[in-house]
């Protein structure tokens, strides 16, 4: 026999086997040895109410049924002599449009401009050691893109835009944990992904591809016809074949090669703000109601939080609960902070980025003179731009880097201060290696940004007792939660709108935000591509 249960249970129960057995046998009012298997199909934590529950779907078998087999791994063919298409980017965008295209029948030829996942850790960490960030490895550029050492996070609610348990099935062929198939906010963590990244890079090049780093695409090759033939790479290489763009959402050299060429690309919304990070021994007790916090089965506490403030929304975003912030900038003269959590999810602290939505309008009626501020040369540039909002980007990046005194140490303030407008000498430790300096945000961040955030945290601390503290800092800036720009392609054939042979694609491109959606959307792209070229 063969049963679908949705169970809710409390924590020791989902964790302890036996208990959980006998919690579904005593639920089908049958022995527990007459259960000859179970397969968890979902978990998800719900903390709402005073006692946390670990609501379940789980697959019963009992008699002579079993759970079926898994599924059989993809099988990637043999393409060494077929015909070439090149893919800019080895972000997850860049290697589903690749591993897609092996299935297709063609050959990828990956372009990365930066190092392999192992070379480009040595970089990251020089980062905290010299202030200095290789403008080509860092925490954006580099194979596996700005989510391989930022997260890991696999949660999406692009479920519209294609087959979110395929992507995933892939990712556990290449060596996720099973785990990710079954959890609400699935995560592979940042001390896990590298190796992942590897095994898929050694699948491409098994399978006759190629993989290049070092390679950064400065020219897309567009004969007169206006059709794209390729790409010519810094070193002065030209590479033959229709392309898939997926070059993620910091590639600002990418946006202005497109701009000066006259591509159609257009500005797009995005939210800025400040990562905030508590004692996550904290968090723990606030989202589970309790002086012990997680306890022994309960796993570090998340949070998504979310007000309208004054028309627009401020949100947390990519919470990293028992995780570490982290220096994300891409280049000179910039100061970007991001979040990452390694698999165990056990560090001292838990960060979000907390975000103010920010529309392409508000760049004219709010930004354009801070910009202007922070980057002189934009005095003439004109506010409706298609590069508006990455200008903005680039201003609150400069603003913070100045404040820093040019070092990569973070401009920060306690979390009460900050709303109350004051300046405080001292900060709470913290995880972010470079360190922090005391600053007074809510005096030189954007007016827009730093007083709907400073209303959103007062009205959090109403909503949750004990997360508006003087224990959490606020640290600025972050800039990337999304590319800034949309390069505009035909929504049928996803090639570029007036450039056949191009196939802008992932998160950078405009399409997509995080690890799933754009791996989709690379496999979107990879399909779209062999059937048109």
């Amino acid at each position: 026999m063969y049963k679908s249960l949705d169970l809710r249970v409390p924590p020791e129960t989902a964790a302890r086997d036996e208990k959980f057995r006998a919690h579904v046998a005593r639920t089908l009012g049958i022995d527990a040895s007459a259960l000859a298997g179970l397969r968890i199909r979902r978990r998800s934590i719900d903390a709402r109410q005073r006692q946390v529950m670990v609501n379940l779907t789980v697959d019963v078998f009992t008699g002579a049924d079993r759970p079926a087999e898994a599924p059989e791994p993809i099988r990637y063919p043999d393409v060494s002599r077929a015909k070439a298409a090149i893919v800019v980017g080895a972000g997850p965008a860049g290697l589903f449009a690749a591993l897609r295209l092996i299935e297709s029948g063609r050959r990828p030829i990956v372009l990365e401009r930066g190092k392999d996942v192992r070379e480009r850790k040595k970089d990251l960490a020089l980062i905290a050691r010299t202030h200095t960030v290789d403008a080509e490895s860092n925490y954006a550029f580099g194979e596996g893109g700005a989510g391989a050492y930022s997260d890991g996070k696999l949660y999406t609610r692009s479920k519209k835009r294609g087959n979110v348990e395929r992507i995933l099935r892939i990712f556990c062929q290449f060596g996720a944990s099973p785990e990710i198939m079954v959890d609400a906010h699935p995560h592979i963590g940042t001390d896990r992904l590298p190796r992942i990244i590897e095994n898929m890079r050694e699948a491409i090049r098994a399978s006759g591809g190629e993989v290049h780093f070092g390679t950064r695409a400065d020219r897309l090759l567009i004969d007169a016809s206006g059709v794209c033939r390729g790409v010519a790479s810094a070193d002065g290489r030209e590479f033959q074949g229709p392309v898939v763009l997926a070059t993620g959402h910091s590639a600002r050299d990418v946006y202005r090669h497109l701009h000066a060429s006259g591509l159609a690309i257009e500005p797009k919304g995005l939210a800025v703000g400040v990562r905030l990070e508590h004692p996550s021994a904290l968090i723990d007790r606030i989202m589970y109601h309790s002086r012990e916090g997680r306890g022994r089965y309960l796993p570090a506490a998340e949070y998504a939080m979310t007000a309208q403030i004054e028309g627009r929304g401020v949100y947390s975003f990519c919470m990293c609960p028992g995780g570490s912030v982290v220096p994300a900038a891409s280049g000179a003269e910039q100061l970007v902070v991001n979040g990452m959590s390694p698999s165990h999810r056990g560090g001292a602290w838990s960060n979000s980025g907390m975000v103010v939505e920010t529309r392409v309008e508000d760049f004219a009626a709010h930004f354009k003179t801070y910009a202007e501020q922070y980057l002189p040369h934009l005095a003439d540039f004109p506010a409706d731009s298609p590069l508006c909002m990455m200008h903005l980007q680039e201003a609150l990046e400069r603003a913070c880097h100045l404040q820093a005194h040019g070092r990569q140490t973070a401009p920060a303030q306690r979390m009460t201060d900050f709303v109350a407008g004051r300046l405080g000498a001292d900060l709470p430790q913290s995880s972010y290696a470079p360190g922090l300096i005391a600053s007074p945000l809510h005096f030189w961040m954007p007016a827009f940004v730093a007083g709907r955030l400073r209303q959103a945290f007062a009205l959090f601390g109403r909503r949750y007792r004990g997360f508006l503290t003087s224990e959490a800092a606020v640290i600025a800036a972050e800039t990337r939660t999304s590319a800034p720009v949309r390069i505009v392609r035909e929504p049928s054939t996803l090639r570029h709108v007036h450039t056949p042979g191009l196939y802008p694609a992932g998160e950078g491109a405009g399409y997509a935000g995080g690890i799933v959606s754009a791996a989709i959307d690379g496999e979107r792209a990879a399909e779209a591509l062999a059937a048109q070229d």
